[in-house]
This record gives structure tokens, C-alpha cells and sequence, in this order.
């Protein structure tokens, strides 16, 4: 035991640093994570949105683990000389010989440590056996070349071994964990996931936001390519300099918002990109004629304003949907 507890106390560093860039990882995976299930499951559950942001700090954990401490300074290991590979897999008998039992913390923390990865593509991802085990296989091949190559060139030499053994023992450890979630599925099924016309036309808020967002990074992917392909058009072309003192900027994001938050979803059943991706429509209820009309030119307005605004105009329009459970556009 206390020869466990000396092998784990020299990882209290590392997991403390990955606990540390949890919360800075997690804000900023948080649209991304909530789109993405809404998408799988439809809705929002608790235990998966749990589940996703403990496999974040699992994610934080392997990359702590694995490559810190770096190395620092103008002299040492990593900088002015590095460590060879180790591509024998029988290494670990001479290891035996050489050290005993004291070389089994080691490998079975490098067993371990892929247990949940492999739990989690099974359970979370709902991915087969080779799948997560191909998985186990790819993240520690990337592991181990990391630390054989200085983190990919950042450092002149390599400042940890690349072992084909730990390779062996990390996949391992995905297929044990990967075991773990089919025999708990056993026990407790996985909550079923959404099926391909599973839209929702009573939205939250919080879904809003994460469709917004989506749409947002569409309409900011095509005004770039405008963007791009307008300063090549006019890039020392004589006669099309007066271009660049138009303001073409504003025109191309207005028309690319009444298209991605307008014209789309008025063509499909309420669904801007965004929406469609998270399962919502945005047409709450059904609305034909100058009515349907309405609705779309009042949210065109509201959504305008809250982006030409923001923050200043989010914060009473969460007001307004807290008070009324709904968006103001809803009214009409």
C-alpha cells in the first residue's frame, strides 16, 4: 500500500492542474456540448450533460498525466538531450527482473487510466466494441507520439519514453472499460436517443440560445467567404477600387441574416441550420398568411436587436421569457 500511495502522491500536481483548467475548458466547450445533445438525445438530460462535462475533466486528466511537467529552463531533458523509444514489447520482463514487483503501480495506471475512455465511448457515444477499442488505440498512439517526438517538435528531444508497452496497456484499458458499460447496460439501459424527425416546437431558452449560436457561426462562415472573395475580385484591378468605399459589409451580413434566420426557416418548417441540428422549429404554433408573415419580420427585429445590442438587449429579453415563458415574436 504505501508503495501505491508514493507511485500516485507523484501525480498530485498533475491532477490538480486538471482540475484547475476544468472550469476553463467546460465554459468554453459549453455551446458545443449542448448542441451536441440536443442533437443526440433530443433533449437536455441531466445525467448526460454530467457525464459529458466529467469526460471533459477526463480529457483535461489524460493530457495532464501524460506530457506534464514540461520541460523548462535552458538545459536538460527535452532541451539539450531526449530518451529513446521503446519498441520492445517483452520490456516489461526485463523491468521484472530488474525491479520487481515495484513496476506493477506503473503498469496498471497505464491500465487504468483508458478504463473510463473506453466506458465512455461505449456508454456515452453508444459506440461497438472495435470502435472504442480503436479509439483507446488512437488517442494512446497520439500519447506516445507526443511524448517521442517533444510534444510534435515544440521541444529539440523527446522529454518522456514512447513505449510500445504502454500503447499495449492502454488499450487494454479501453476494452476493459468499454466490458464495464456493456455489462452495466445490461442492468441500466441507456436512455434512448432521438429519432431523425424528433422536432420540438416548445423550445426552452437555453435550446434557443445554443440554435442562435449555431446559426451564428454559419452566417459568420459566409460572410467570410464574401468576405475573401470580394478582396480578391477587387485586389489591384483597375476600375473596381470604388468597391472597396461601398459598404458591401454591412449589405452581405443583413442579407446572410434574413436568409439563415428568415428565408430558411420559412422554407423549412421553422427550422433555421442551428434549429434543425438542435431539433427545434421556431414557429411555436402554426401561422399561415400575413400572420406567418408578421412572425418572421417581429423575430427578424428581436433577434437583430439583441445582436446588434448585446448584452444590453439580452438581458430583458431573458426578462420577457422568464415572465412569459416564451419570446416575444411567440405573441404574434
Amino acid at each position: 500500500m504505501a508503495m501505491v500511495e508514493r507511485f500516485l502522491a507523484g501525480y498530485s500536481e498533475n491532477f490538480m492542474l486538471a482540475l484547475g483548467l476544468w472550469p476553463v475548458f467546460s465554459v468554453l466547450l459549453t455551446l458545443p456540448i449542448l448542441a451536441w445533445l440536443y442533437h443526440r438525445d433530443g433533449r437536455l438530460r441531466f445525467g448526460s450533460a454530467v457525464s459529458t462535462y466529467l469526460t471533459v475533466l477526463y480529457a483535461l486528466g489524460i493530457v495532464c498525466f501524460t506530457l506534464w511537467p514540461l520541460p523548462s529552463g535552458e538545459r536538460g531533458l527535452g532541451i539539450t538531450y531526449g530518451v529513446p523509444w521503446q519498441l520492445d514489447p517483452l520490456a516489461f520482463v526485463d523491468d521484472f527482473r530488474r525491479e520487481g514487483i515495484s513496476v506493477l503501480p506503473q503498469i496498471a495506471f497505464n491500465v487504468v487510466l483508458f478504463v473510463p475512455l473506453g466506458f465512455v465511448c461505449g456508454r456515452l457515444f453508444r459506440w461497438g466494441l472495435a470502435p472504442s477499442v480503436l479509439a483507446g488505440l488512437a488517442v494512446s498512439f497520439a500519447v506516445e507520439a507526443a511524448q517521442g517526438t517533444g510534444l510534435f517538435g515544440l521541444y529539440p528531444y523527446a522529454f518522456r519514453t514512447a513505449d510500445v508497452d504502454d500503447l499495449i496497456y492502454n488499450t487494454l484499458g479501453a476494452l476493459a472499460g468499454w466490458g464495464c458499460s456493456w455489462a452495466l447496460g445490461r442492468v441500466l439501459p441507456p436512455g434512448a436517443l432521438a429519432d431523425e424527425d424528433d422536432v420540438t416546437r416548445e423550445p426552452g431558452f437555453v435550446r434557443r440560445c445554443v440554435a442562435l449560436w449555431l446559426d451564428l457561426l454559419l452566417m459568420g462562415l459566409a460572410f467570410l467567404v464574401v468576405a475573401v472573395a470580394v478582396s480578391l475580385a477587387t485586389w489591384n484591378v483597375p476600375g473596381l477600387d470604388a468597391l472597396r468605399d461601398v459598404p458591401w459589409a454591412e449589405a452581405v451580413l443583413l442579407a446572410v441574416f434574413v436568409l439563415v434566420e428568415g428565408v430558411l426557416p420559412w422554407r423549412h418548417d421553422g427550422s433555421t441550420p442551428g434549429g434543425a441540428f438542435v431539433r427545434m422549429s421556431c414557429e411555436t404554433r402554426e401561422r399561415e398568411g400575413w400572420r406567418r408573415a408578421a412572425f418572421y419580420l417581429v423575430r427578424l427585429v428581436v433577434l437583430g436587436a439583441v445582436l446588434l445590442w448585446f448584452p444590453v438587449a439580452w438581458l430583458p429579453t431573458l426578462v420577457f421569457w422568464l415572465v412569459a415563458r416564451r419570446m416575444p415574436y411567440d405573441l404574434v
